[in-house]
Order: C-alpha cells, then sequence, then structure tokens
C-alpha cells in the first residue's frame, strides 16, 4: 500500500460510505500505525470504561437538579426570576438581529449559542428541573432564531441594534437591579453562574479597548504617555489577581471612605484593570509585527497618526494575535472564580457551599464535575467562535 506523505494533511470523511476508507488510509495504513491505533483504543478504554461506570452507575446526581437554581442565579429571590430571563431574552432578540443583519461572524456566534441553549435544554430533559427553567430556555432559543429571521436584509437597523448593544449593560444592571416599582434586589445576592457571566462580559468587553490603548501608548514617542503606560504594564503584570482583587476590595474603601462602591463593582474594576495590562502585551506583539513600510505607506498616502492606526495598522495587528487574545478572554472567564476569596458567591464559589450542606456531604466529585462542564462549554464555545473567526479573515 502506497503510504501517505509525512506533510500531507489528513482529511476526515465526507460521507459514511468513506469512513472505511478513511480508517484504513490513516489509521491502519502500516503496521506501526496499526499498533499505535490499537494501543490508543486500549488506553481509552480502561481510562474511560471507569468514568462512564462511576458517571452512569455510581454517581448521585440529585444534587445538581436539586441546587440547579442556586447554581445559576445564587441567591437572586426565586419571585424575581423573571428578571433575569428578560435580560437573557433581551440579549437573545440583540443577537438574532445581530446575526441576521450582518451575517458572517455574528450568524456563527448566534449558531453557536443557540447550539448551547438547545443542549443545556437537552440536558434539563434528563434531571427533574423546574419546567420554568425549560420553557425558559426554549423560548430563549425561539425567539433568538425568530430574531434572526427578522433581521435578515435590513440595514437599515444597524444604528439601532449597534445604539441597543451599547445600552444592554445599564440595562442589564437596571433590570437585575431593580428601578421604579420593582423592588430592589441587592448585589449580594446576585451569584451563580450569572454572576460569573456578568463578571467575565464586563472584564471582556471594557479591557480589550483599555488594552489597546495601552499598547499604543507604550509606543508612543511621547515619554510622559509610554513612561506611564509602560510602569502600569509592568506594575500589574507583576502581581497576582488575587493582590488586585484583596486591593479593590479593602484599599479602596480606605482611600475614598466618603464613597461607598458596591463589592461587585469593586471586583469588575479590579478583573478589568488586572486583564488590561495583558491584553496590552497581546496588542503590542500584533503591532511589532507590522512591517515599517505600512506605516511609510500611510504616510504617503497623506493620513495622520490617528486614521493610519485605526485603518491600517491595528485591524493588521488585531488579525494576527486573534489566538492571544481570546485566550486571555477565556483565562478572563476562568480566572472570575478567584471572586470566592473576597466574599462574593460565582459558580465555584455557590459549588463550595453545596458540599459543605450536610444533605450533600461527600458529593464533591458530582459537583466540582458539573462546574467544570459548565467553564468547558463556555471556554470551548469561545474557543470555536476564535476558530471561525480566523478561517473567516484566513489566519492561522
Amino acid at each position: 500500500m502506497e503510504e501517505r506523505a509525512p506533510n500531507q494533511a489528513i482529511k476526515p470523511p465526507t460521507e459514511s460510505k468513506d469512513i472505511l476508507r478513511w480508517l484504513k488510509e490513516n489509521l491502519f495504513n502500516t503496521w506501526y500505525n496499526a499498533l499505535f491505533t490499537c494501543l490508543a483504543v486500549g488506553f481509552l478504554y480502561v481510562i474511560f470504561k471507569g468514568i462512564l461506570t462511576w458517571v452512569l452507575t455510581e454517581a448521585n446526581w440529585n444534587v445538581i437538579p436539586a441546587n440547579l437554581q442556586i447554581f445559576l442565579v445564587g441567591a437572586y429571590p426565586r419571585e424575581e426570576i423573571w428578571r433575569v430571563w428578560v435580560v437573557i431574552y433581551t440579549l437573545g432578540i440583540l443577537t438574532g438581529l445581530s446575526a441576521g443583519i450582518w451575517g458572517g461572524l455574528a450568524l456563527r456566534l448566534a449558531l453557536v449559542i443557540g447550539g448551547v441553549g438547545g443542549g443545556i435544554g437537552i440536558i434539563l430533559a434528563f434531571f427533574p428541573a423546574p419546567l420554568s427553567s425549560r420553557l425558559g430556555l426554549l423560548g430563549g432559543v425561539v425567539l433568538l432564531a425568530a430574531s434572526l429571521f427578522l433581521g435578515r436584509g435590513r440595514k437599515g437597523m444597524r444604528l439601532w441594534v449597534l445604539g441597543g448593544w451599547l445600552l444592554s449593560f445599564p440595562w442589564t444592571m437596571v433590570w437585575l437591579h431593580g428601578f421604579g416599582g420593582l423592588p430592589v434586589v441587592f448585589t449580594s445576592n446576585w451569584g451563580g453562574l450569572l454572576l460569573t457571566l456578568i463578571l467575565a462580559a464586563v472584564g471582556i468587553v471594557v479591557s480589550f479597548p483599555l488594552g489597546v490603548l495601552l499598547a499604543l501608548g507604550r509606543r508612543s514617542t511621547l515619554p510622559a504617555i509610554k513612561w506611564v503606560s509602560t510602569a502600569y504594564i509592568e506594575t500589574v503584570r507583576g502581581v497576582p489577581l488575587v493582590t488586585i482583587l484583596f486591593m479593590a476590595q479593602i484599599m479602596v474603601p480606605i482611600f475614598l471612605p466618603d464613597f461607598r462602591i458596591d463589592k461587585i463593582l469593586r471586583a469588575m474594576l479590579g478583573i478589568t484593570l488586572f486583564s488590561a495590562a495583558y491584553m496590552a502585551e497581546n496588542v503590542r506583539g500584533g503591532l511589532q509585527a507590522i512591517p515599517k513600510g505600512q506605516h511609510e505607506a500611510a504616510q504617503a498616502l497623506g493620513l495622520n497618526y490617528p486614521l493610519t492606526m485605526l485603518l491600517i495598522i491595528l485591524p493588521q495587528a488585531l488579525r494576527s494575535v486573534i489566538p492571544a487574545i481570546v485566550g486571555q478572554f477565556i483565562s478572563l472567564f476562568k480566572d472570575t472564580s478567584l471572586v470566592a476569596v473576597i466574599g462574593l458567591l460565582d459558580l465555584l464559589g455557590i459549588a463550595k457551599t453545596v458540599i459543605a450542606n450536610p444533605d450533600w456531604l461527600g458529593l464533591q466529585a458530582e459537583v466540582y464535575l458539573f462546574a467544570a462542564v459548565v467553564y468547558f462549554v463556555f471556554s470551548y464555545s469561545m474557543s470555536y467562535i476564535s476558530q471561525k473567526i480566523e478561517e473567516a479573515l484566513e489566519v492561522g
């Protein structure tokens, strides 16, 4: 049999009838490949047999549906959870409209979100989860799909949708906290996956532009701007996130005794400032990869510095460091679990409180495995979107 060249890419089967041929050509084309394939299959069987046996027959999964609400929203009042669904539906509508209007990456993002929501709904079907949660997820997926079809071809709605995204954060905070005739739900009752997503979303959205500005400041020819940016980046990168969170929690009230800043807002500030320093270094790496000729060509066209950076340099720089930027986003999402050390009960903090309940003693494996699956789903979704962005931009 003809052997495949070492640098020849392995192409997956496109039709079911090609599966056997693909296996023969790629996994059993030589005697040593066949041996390695058999050893790998045996190893995977030994490893996953015990795990699957425990998951399917020995584990006590009743702890998850019994505490599903607290995993998702923490101590948020049960009678006010409908406000969380209002926020979810609003974001779903905006996502669907964006996918319909712009298509491309926005459409792929909407499909990923819809797939994650549908997958969670399927998982809940196997647990005695509340009917309201199942219907809520189903309604969110339906709204996203309806908004997608509604937004198709409606280019005139672009400014309205962009305005909706800009107002989405204050809209979310107002609905969750309460306004007018709605009772106030203090942030001390926020927790679980809801708090994790809020902290991660704010950190990602705010740290990105701040990191770009810091990267440009570090490469500035003005000494004051360059030194301040460099000092900030190196100082923040030299301390762990836990230190930043403790400073935001303890030092801010000491230095600003007349201002009462909410605990969650202080956590958002610490996470954002910490992530911005690392984001700045990622962006600076992309800026340094741009040839000097790009700057000279922009000057020859008569473009000033802001236009050169905005239209020519930054698009190329960000395009080349997409994996590093998304990796930073994923790391930020997982680092939100550190807010547990300052008294905030995110998803991991809720997991610790659940296993401390006498009714669920000894179920650490089930609870932490559930939390790990949740983190994996969101992290893998961001990684998948990153791959699609690279494919669309023809990089990587």
